[in-house]
This record gives structure tokens, sequence and C-alpha cells, in this order.
């Protein structure tokens, strides 16, 4: 039985995670909080996983350098700095990690790459996400990283080519912008849509999310897998074998 520990339980994936790793019955669960002692139960499992804030991220990702176990991540919205952290622990353990964990997200990943080569720059890119009204972070994690994987295929730096949404009188649209438009509202689990429009055609590549369940699913096979894994940095598509 693998034991697993969920940072972050609390929280609507956190919560996902605990019911279907202890409903498969392969799975030892611990969990924690804000306010927990992390020392001792990253101590006594086999792998973490962190689903809570990325000042959480932060504090678990150095428990688990400490104790050498590896550590799966889900949180989105770390800073530069936070970032540093994280990779910073990633040289003393396995760190996976993965703005999302849908199977289908990390293809959707996979075929934009495919697609922003393959089409160049003649072909705007554009990516809209609708998630639900108490997301706090926006572009999303996934959305993000959309952006991320075009503008390395255009030679782009991200933080420079990224506009998020616009107002006013903007001028026209340059071929080196990566547009990413934030929706929040009621319930939606997440959708996320790569627009690449050429003159006279257009593409859309869309995932649409019905159930955290998936997310959870994804966030235990990560964790399964990186079990064993020496340290260094990955992620979902080294989980998933699409690398």
């Amino acid at each position: 039985m693998i034991r697993v520990h969920v940072h972050g339980a609390s929280g609507r994936l956190g919560q996902a995670i605990v019911r279907i790793a202890t409903a498969t019955g392969e799975y030892l669960v611990s969990k924690s909080g804000r306010e927990a002692d992390l020392s001792s139960l990253v101590d006594e499992c086999d792998v973490a996983i962190d689903v809570s804030q990325p000042e959480g991220s932060v504090t678990i990702a150095a428990c688990c350098a400490a104790h050498r176990k590896p550590l799966v991540i889900g949180t989105t919205g770390h800073s530069i700095d936070q970032l540093q952290n994280l990779r910073a622990g990633a040289a003393q353990t396995a760190t996976l990690l993965a703005p999302n964990f849908s199977v289908g997200v990390n293809l959707l990943f996979w075929l934009t790459e495919k697609a922003s080569v393959i089409l160049g720059t003649e072909f705007d890119a554009e990516i809209v996400e609708l998630h639900h009204r108490l997301k706090k972070d926006a572009p999303s994690g996934t959305a993000k990283r959309l952006g991320e994987i075009i503008a390395k295929t255009r030679a782009l730096e991200y933080e420079e080519a990224a506009r998020y949404g616009r107002g006013g009188l903007v001028g026209e649209r340059t071929r080196n912008e990566i547009g990413l438009h934030a929706i929040r509202a009621g319930d939606i689990v997440g959708e996320h849509t790569v627009y690449f429009a050429g003159t006279g055609e257009r593409i859309e590549l869309t995932h649409r999310a019905s159930s955290r369940d998936t997310f959870a699913k994804g966030a235990l096979r990560a964790a399964t897998w990186l079990i064993g894994k020496p340290a260094g940095w990955y992620d979902m598509m080294d989980a998933l074998g699409l690398r």
C-alpha cells in the first residue's frame, strides 16, 4: 500500500484526491492544512501531493527535500521567487509540478506544440480559459503553460508576448502576441481553448473538464509514477510518456 500525504486536503481538489485514493484501497492517506506540523507527516509517507496555496508549496517542498520524499505539486500562481525555491528543492528529491493533472490536458499541451510548429507565425495564437467563480488566480496555470509552449515554438519570451485580455485603443495585433483571456463564472470546472487563426481558416483545440475526479486521478497517477525516481524536476509529460 502506498502512503500518500495530501497537503491542502480541505480544498476542492484535495478532497477529491483523498476520496478517490481511499476508495481504491491502494493508498494509505494522511492529510494536512496550513497549520499542520509537516515534518512528521512527510517523514512517514512515500510521496506527497501539494494542492494548497503557493506559500504552502514552498513550505512542503522544503520539508520533502529535507526528508528526501518525492513531491507532486498541483498548486498554481507561484511567484518567480517561489518557483526558484521549488526548483532548489528538486535538487534534493524528485519534484513534479503540473498546472493540470488531466491526461487530456497534457495531450492538449502536446497537440498545441505540434500545431504551433507546423502553422508558424502566419497563424495568430489566442487562448481562452473558463473556471468557476471562486478560482483565485488568472490566467490559469494551464493557460499559462499553453502560452509558454507557443512562445517557445516561436522563439518568444512568454512574459513579453503575453497579452492578458485587451482594453482600450491597443492598436493592431502584432505577430508576436499571444492572447490570454480568463472567464470566471458559476461552477465551471475547467475549459481551455487554443485558437490558431490564419487568413481564411481557423483551428481550435479544446479541452473541457466536467469533474474534478479527472484531476484527482491524474494526481495519484503522477504520485505513483514519481516514487523511486531520482532527484530532479518533472512534469506530467514525463509521467505520461509524452516527452
